[in-house]
């Protein structure tokens, strides 16, 4: 049986290559961003003013992914900041993709900018491991103007940590026998799955190294970080027995949230919100032909406190309007008048059954009907656009956006008329 041969391929910086290949290539730009202290940020006027990818040069300033736009322009003022376009990454990594499954059907997308491939067996087709990784990061990197790094081992975890090292446009290996010399002497935030948080209480009973978590014992890091603990101990040692799987598994849950530009004081506009975010939701099932049967509603108030609470209903559902009003049903048990600075639904045991409703003597709604008429709007959104079909509480209003929730409206394009491209 031929060794297993996992690559990881992730993008450099995402959405900050692709905002400048699309500078470069399409809109007659000379001005690299990668080359400089650049990034790309939210809109601080909307609350949504975060950095969500930043340059290399950027980065010897100490700013990081996600700090506030403010923090980080305080530690670089020369930072050229760009707004987010959702709809130029998803085309980017529709590409990145496409060339991907050019080499392997066994390709797992991870998230929007990075992939497993199961390349097992493909030696006689594309030579060995690194002249094949090299041969996918150079044609991304012709094709598509944007480098990628390349991680190979024989097992995902591995080949992922492989990617993280030296950036960008390189390919790295980390195979089973490797990790004693090439991952144990790496700092133990540096492992998948370790957050700030869980590095802080390694610190403190004297793990530095991912090779300290790795010898130490399993026993106390279970009852250090419970069920964590024996996980990255598991990580830290090489083990992994996942595979790369094509096919995504099916969703069991589906959310959305949103932060609002104003702070929220009264349980009217507080409950349209509930209502776009109920829209979207919605909509996502009946695509997937997905029902849930609990939701649960969060609540950020101004001071960034957060409360929740959920509850089951009495039918598995897809309809807009009954999680809307199980929203609003805890929302108004949940809620104390603070003001508020973002809202969330959350659903979960979704399963793709199409569950017979129980029907009961006092309920007299006709749900077939709401059913019908939802998929009717999906429909008309889909053939003409999302503003295609509105509530009528959403007219007359510019506030709250009447399908809300995942990417904010003002992220999805970018217009470019508002700046002189460099």
């Amino acid at each position: 049986m031929p060794r297993k041969i996992i690559f990881h391929i992730d993008v450099n910086s995402a959405f900050l290559s692709w905002e400048a290949a699309y500078r470069i290539r399409h809109l007659g730009g000379t001005l690299d961003l990668r080359t400089i202290a650049s990034a790309v940020g939210g809109d601080i006027s909307r609350r949504h003013g975060i950095i969500l990818a930043k340059s290399i040069p950027a980065k010897k300033y100490g700013i990081q992914t996600g700090e506030p736009v403010t923090d980080a322009l305080r530690k670089c003022p020369q930072l050229k900041l760009v707004a987010p376009n959702y709809e130029l990454y998803e085309k980017n990594s529709k590409a990145f993709m496409e060339i991907l499954n050019k080499y392997t059907d066994k390709v797992e997308q991870y998230s929007i900018d990075e992939a497993f491939m199961d390349m097992t067996g493909t030696g006689l087709l594309y030579g060995t491991p690194v002249t094949a990784a090299a041969s996918i990061k150079d044609e991304i990197k012709h094709s598509l103007g944007f480098t990628v790094n390349v991680g190979i081992s024989d097992k995902k975890l591995l080949a992922k940590m492989a990617s993280d090292f030296e950036k960008p446009d390189r390919v790295h290996t980390l195979f089973s026998e490797d990790i004693q010399k090439k991952m144990w002497p790496l700092p133990v935030r540096d492992l998948f799955f370790v957050g700030r948080a869980s590095e802080k209480k390694l610190h403190s009973i004297g793990i530095q190294t991912i090779g300290d978590l790795a010898n130490a014992d399993a026993a106390v890091l279970k009852s250090l970080l419970k069920k964590h603990g024996e996980v990255i101990w598991n990580f830290a040692n090489g083990k992994d027995v996942s595979l790369v799987e094509s096919e995504p598994p099916d969703n069991k849950g589906y959310g959305n949230s949103t932060t609002i530009a104003f702070d929220v004081t009264d349980a009217a506009t507080a409950k349209m919100v509930l209502l776009s975010l109920s829209e979207t939701i919605g909509r996502r099932l009946r695509r997937d032909g997905a029902r849930i049967e609990t939701v649960s509603v969060s609540i950020r108030f101004h001071d960034l406190n957060t409360v929740s609470h959920q509850s089951v209903l009495p039918a598995a559902t897809n309809i807009t309007k009954e999680i809307h009003t199980a929203a609003c049903r805890l929302f108004d048990e949940l809620w104390d008048g603070t003001p508020i600075r973002h809202l969330g639904i959350h659903t979960s045991r979704a399963s793709i059954e199409d569950s017979a409703r129980q029907l009961s003597l006092f309920d007299n709604t006709d749900y077939e009907k709401l059913e019908k008429l939802d998929r009717a709007v999906d429909r008309i959104r889909e053939k003409f656009g999302s503003d295609a079909v509105l509530r009528a509480s959403f007219l007359n209003q510019n506030q709250i956006d009447h399908m809300n929730g995942g990417i904010s409206r003002e992220k999805r394009r970018a217009d470019y008329t508002k700046e002189i491209i460099e």
